[in-house]
């Protein structure tokens, strides 16, 4: 038996979920490279459809990628401070709209539980939010290392309940988080919620010169409505280019200029900027105003 054939979960003697699936491909695979190989040829052969290949070739990989290779870094987590009253942390919570917080002493370094939105909701509704105690309502932080393998943590998120990590660096400093979502997202793609872009116009005139522009906008079309000039040889997207200007993901409320135009970040996902506001140089000739 290969040593890169994953145990069998049903104990000696089962078959394992690898080998029950070869069987449906006509014959067992060697190590896990074959049996890529073996899912892209039953799709190819309309065994499996491009999504279930998709979500398979993603199960693999889950379990050989490493927490540090999709987590959201130190500079982009969503904290809140300990020390804040109420209505601060309130103006943070609704901002992202996330549901689980990392909650902070003196900086970053110092996580001290996780609070959980409806915890603070909760006094909101009730009236009391002069009341609120955000130390009685931290929960325990769970720390894992950049080490661990995407396939435990997600058994460790299962068997524990818990839907948040704060990743740790060899030396024990806080270099990132992960969720429970980031996790699947890698198996089932980008799991999109009410905070995410439907539907909307890739550029809308905001007025006063400034624009909203979706990231996803296509360079070629950034440049015909703004008769624009940007290079689109490396990066298809508004967004991939205005990340590659600041060498890493920006954070809500950054900017950048770029061939005399500014592109201010308003909103980020995870791990992607969302859309920009832009105000284009005079020198442009906007000639889209009528819609892209």
């Amino acid at each position: 038996m290969s040593a890169d054939k994953p145990p069998s979960p049903n104990g000696p003697g089962k078959p394992s979920w690898l080998e029950r699936l070869s069987r449906l491909f006509g014959r067992e695979p060697r190590d896990r490279e074959q049996f890529k190989r073996q899912l892209k040829d039953a799709r190819e052969r309309s065994l499996l459809d491009a999504e279930e290949e998709t979500m398979l070739q993603g199960v693999l990989e889950v379990a050989e990628t490493q927490v540090g290779d999709i987590m959201i870094p130190r500079s982009q987590m969503v904290v809140l401070e300990r020390d804040k009253p109420p209505e601060e942390l309130m103006r943070t919570i609704i901002a992202s709209g996330h549901s689980r917080f990392p909650v902070i002493g003196d900086d970053i370094s110092e996580v001290a539980g996780i609070l959980l939105a409806k915890d603070l909701l909760r006094y909101y509704a009730e009236g009391a939010s002069e009341k609120f105690d955000i130390r009685e309502c931290l929960r325990p932080a769970v720390f894992i290392p950049e080490s661990k393998r995407l396939n435990t943590l997600l058994r460790e998120f299962r068997s524990s309940h818990n839907h948040m990590a704060i990743v740790v660096d060899e030396y024990g400093g806080v270099s990132g988080l992960l969720t429970i979502e980031d996790v699947l997202e890698q198996i089932v793609g980008d799991i999109d919620d009410e905070h995410d872009i439907q539907g909307e116009a890739e550029i809308v005139a905001e007025g006063d010169g400034k624009y909203s522009v979706l990231a996803l906008t296509r360079i070629e079309d950034f440049n015909e409505y703004f008769g624009a000039r940007l290079d689109d040889e490396e990066y298809d997207t508004i967004g991939g280019l205005v990340s590659h200007q600041f060498g890493r993901l920006p954070r809500r409320g950054e900017k950048v200029e770029l061939q005399g135009c500014e592109f201010r970040v308003t909103r980020a996902h995870r791990r992607r900027i969302e859309a920009l506001q832009v105000t284009p140089p005079k020198t442009w000739v906007v000639s889209g105003e009528s819609g892209s």
